[in-house]
């Protein structure tokens, strides 16, 4: 690609310290030093002078953004697993490859989602947040801030991949039983460890589980995959965890059941429209029915730094003429 000199590369956001300064020894690096968030403009004119352009979740990279690309821009290394931030097909018409950081952020993701798992039923939030009002918790008491028990309950997993795999080993050292609905079963080996049931049925899983977890990635199949017709079908004393993407589930559904009660409450990392939370989540919040964080599932420092790690291999194996290990192709996204 290069002979001789340096590619331009531009980082979108600040990243780990020890992976900005190998990108700096490496390449001629282009840093976000105040980690601003960049506006589409300014996207637009890293395109047309980059080599590499590394994205994150919070940039869209659409189809104008790529066709306003200079000649050389040949590689979009996104910092990230997902690339539904991305117009593949777009950068594939040209030329441009793509890759992600896949299989990095797993367990850290399983150990969120099993904290939001217990946090809803438990109340940890709202325990939490007494004891931070002065004289307001005037002690222990047999029938106070009583929660559900999640030993023994039923999890439906949604998305069986290796986040929700993860997720399963956790969920089933805390007691629960394993259901899981997929694409196709996991192997009779993974099935058999975690003693888990395999439901083809979508609906029917919902309606008998006491806990969804969502996991699966989201794709235009998966959009709004948990309707409000499918939300209808959960069990009045049932919460639902979501860690991977807010458009999985339709977010005004989602809290139509739980202002009416048809939901226990719900624990979300992730939003429909991020970085906006709509007001009545924050609403019900506040009422304890439910737990939001700031997309935190991912957000530990090794797993930051393995990712850049990902992404400057991909740069490096990319500029020495090879096909990087996580090219992202057009007809699997």
């Amino acid at each position: 690609m290069l002979v001789n000199k340096k590619p331009l590369v531009v980082i979108t956001r600040k990243l780990p310290d020890s992976v900005e300064t190998r990108m700096r020894e490496l390449f001629e690096a282009r840093l976000n030093v105040d980690d601003r968030r960049l506006s589409k403009a300014e996207l637009i004119e890293a395109v047309q002078h980059a080599n590499v352009l590394v994205p994150t979740v919070t940039d869209r990279i659409d189809e104008e953004i790529i066709n306003a690309a200079g000649p050389n821009l040949k590689l979009i290394a996104n910092f990230g697993n997902g690339v539904d931030n991305i117009d593949v097909p777009a950068a594939a018409k040209r030329g441009i490859t793509v890759t992600n950081t896949p299989n990095v952020l797993s367990e850290d993701t399983a150990d969120m989602t099993m904290a939001l798992m217990l946090a809803v039923p438990r109340r940890l939030v709202e325990g939490a947040s007494i004891l931070l009002d002065d004289g307001k918790w005037e002690g222990w008491g047999p029938t106070w801030m009583l929660g559900r028990r999640i030993w023994g309950k039923r999890l439906g997993i949604v998305g069986m991949g290796r986040i929700g795999t993860a997720v399963a080993r956790r969920a089933k050292a805390f007691g629960l039983s394993i259901h899981y609905h997929n694409r196709k079963p996991v192997s009779p080996r993974t099935e058999a460890e975690l003693e888990a049931t395999y439901w083809d049925s979508l609906d029917q899983m919902l309606a008998r589980m006491d806990i969804i977890s969502v996991n699966c990635p989201s794709t235009p199949a998966t959009f709004h995959l948990l309707s409000a017709r499918r939300l209808a079908l959960m069990q009045p004393s049932a919460f639902i965890v979501n860690t991977a993407r807010g458009q999985i589930i339709d977010e005004q559904a989602l809290i139509a059941q739980l202002e009416t009660g048809k939901l226990s409450g719900a624990a979300l990392d992730v939003f429909e429209h991020e970085p906006a939370v709509n007001s009545k989540l924050r609403k019900l919040a506040k009422a304890g029915k439910v737990v939001i964080l700031p997309h935190m599932g991912s957000a530990t420092l090794e797993g930051r730094i393995d990712m850049g790690e990902k992404v400057i291999i991909n740069i490096r194996t990319f500029i020495d003429g090879h096909r990087p290990p996580d090219r992202v192709l057009p007809n699997l996204v």
